[in-house]
């Protein structure tokens, strides 16, 4: 695995239609970012204590059922490769989803500096996480804020095959909407695949121009077996 080998994934992506998925339901599925093989390293990498700097009950914080693990820093290799190779893609459509809703963008164009300003913040733990979910384990609806700096768009990336690993756990977004019920949209992200979703909200359509419309996200309930999947958030914690 290389740097070319990550960036020439994400590349390949339709990024168009990430777009318009993006702008149509908050969510859209990625090409395969990760083979087998690399999939595999990071499950087992979930065992390694010394990799992580914290390890979360969902349970004991009514936060779900099962189990996530915050990557400490130096990241895996192929994780700061997607990092790395993700962010730039999505930048144009954070800016201009900002720019829709009246506001002036603030993330430069490298996830270094952007990276580097949270810290300045006081956000500076990392926020790259492995999920694991085994029969009977979901993940409740929230927001990965950790601090006044957020980055809008967010991956997981499924490390798991649904179907044969696991079934069920689907990825779940729930979309405020306006004088309106919520809209959920529900997502199977193939194994390695990727699933771009907004963190916190997205632009709609409005009598006024645009507003925004809250969203939250989530995993519904995994009937059997064990799914893990990789996290990706592009502003660190507070």
């Amino acid at each position: 695995m290389s740097a070319v080998d990550i960036g020439a994934r994400v590349a390949e992506a339709d990024w168009d239609a990430v777009e318009d998925g993006l702008d149509a339901v908050g969510g859209a599925v990625l090409p395969q970012l990760l083979t087998a093989a690399e999939c595999a390293g990071l499950r087992m990498l979930y065992r390694d204590d010394d990799r992580f700097r914290s390890t979360i009950d969902m349970a004991r914080y009514r936060f779900g059922s099962g189990e996530y693990r915050y990557l400490s820093r130096p990241y895996p290799e192929v994780v700061e490769e997607l990092k790395q190779a993700l962010y730039p893609r999505l930048l144009p459509i954070v800016r201009n989803w900002w720019t829709r809703l009246g506001r002036a963008p603030e993330w430069p164009d490298s996830l270094d500096e952007w990276l580097d300003r949270c810290h300045l913040a006081g956000q500076t733990r990392s926020t790259a996480i492995l999920l694991r979910y085994g029969a009977g384990d979901w993940n409740a609806l929230h927001r990965d804020l950790y601090g006044d700096m957020v980055f809008p768009l967010q991956v997981v990336v499924n490390l798991s095959e649904p179907g044969a690993d696991h079934t069920g756990g689907e990825f779940l977004l729930v979309e405020q909407r306006a004088r309106a019920q919520s809209r959920g949209t529900s997502f199977t992200v193939p194994h390695g695949h990727g699933l771009a979703f907004t963190t916190s909200e997205r632009p709609v359509a409005s009598a006024r121009g645009w507003s925004a419309a809250p969203v939250r996200h989530g995993v519904s309930t995994v009937h059997s077996g064990e799914r893990f999947s990789l996290g990706l958030v592009f502003h660190d914690a507070a």
